[in-house]
C-alpha cells in the first residue's frame, strides 16, 4: 500500500513539473528547475481566472467577517498570537527564498490567529481551506514578493482588532485581500 502511495505522489510531482524521473544506473527522481512548475502554475491560473476571482471573493466574504468578529471577541492571548506573527513578519523582510518562505508562514500564522480570535470553528476551517487552496503552489515558487505592503495591511488589521473596531477590521481585511488579488494577477500575467 505504501509503495502505491509513493508512486502516485511521485507521478503527481512529475506531472506538476517538480520532479524528473531518469532511468538507468544513475537514475532516480530528481528535482527540476523550479521555472518549470512556475510557468505551469501561471498557465493553470490564467486558464482558471474566473475560479481565482471566485476564490478571492470567497476569502473576502469569510475573512472580512472573521476580522469583524475578532475585533469583538479577541482576548489577550489571541492578540498576542497576532502580535507574534507580525513580529516574525517584520524580522523576515530581507530577500531570499528562505526568508520569503518564513514570511509566508508568519503571514499564515497571522490569518490563523485572527480566525481563531473570531471564535467560530466553521469560519476557522473554511479560512484555512481557502488559503490552502490559493497559496500552497504559490508558496513553493521563487519570485520577489512585496513584503512591506503585506505587513502594513496586517498591522492595520491588527490595530483595528485590538481597538475593537469591527467595521474597520472588516474593511481593512477586504482591502488586504483585494491587494492579494492584484498581486496574483500581476504575478500570473508576468511574462518573464
Amino acid at each position: 500500500m505504501a509503495r502505491v502511495s509513493v508512486r502516485e505522489g511521485i507521478k503527481q510531482l512529475v506531472e506538476s513539473g517538480y520532479l524528473q524521473v531518469r532511468r538507468g544506473a544513475a537514475g532516480g527522481a530528481f528535482v527540476t528547475e523550479l521555472s518549470q512548475p512556475l510557468e505551469a502554475w501561471r498557465q493553470r491560473l490564467r486558464s482558471m481566472a474566473g475560479d481565482l476571482d471566485e476564490l478571492i471573493d470567497f476569502r473576502i466574504a469569510i475573512e472580512a467577517k472573521a476580522a469583524s468578529l475578532a475585533a469583538e471577541r479577541a482576548n489577550r492571548v489571541e492578540l498576542g498570537d497576532m502580535r507574534a506573527a507580525l513580529k516574525a513578519m517584520r524580522a523576515l523582510r530581507s530577500p531570499g527564498q528562505d526568508a520569503r518562505t518564513a514570511f509566508r508562514q508568519a503571514d499564515g500564522q497571522f490569518h490563523d490567529a485572527l480566525a481563531k480570535a473570531a471564535r467560530n470553528r466553521r469560519l476557522d476551517r473554511v479560512i484555512r481551506e481557502a488559503r490552502l487552496e490559493l497559496f500552497t503552489p504559490y508558496d513553493l515558487l521563487t519570485f520577489d514578493e512585496p513584503t512591506k505592503p503585506v505587513l502594513d495591511d496586517h498591522q492595520a488589521i491588527y490595530a483595528a482588532i485590538r481597538d475593537g473596531n469591527s467595521a474597520r477590521a472588516a474593511e481593512l481585511m477586504t482591502t488586504h485581500i483585494e491587494h492579494t488579488r492584484q498581486q496574483l494577477r500581476s504575478f500570473v500575467n508576468d511574462s518573464r
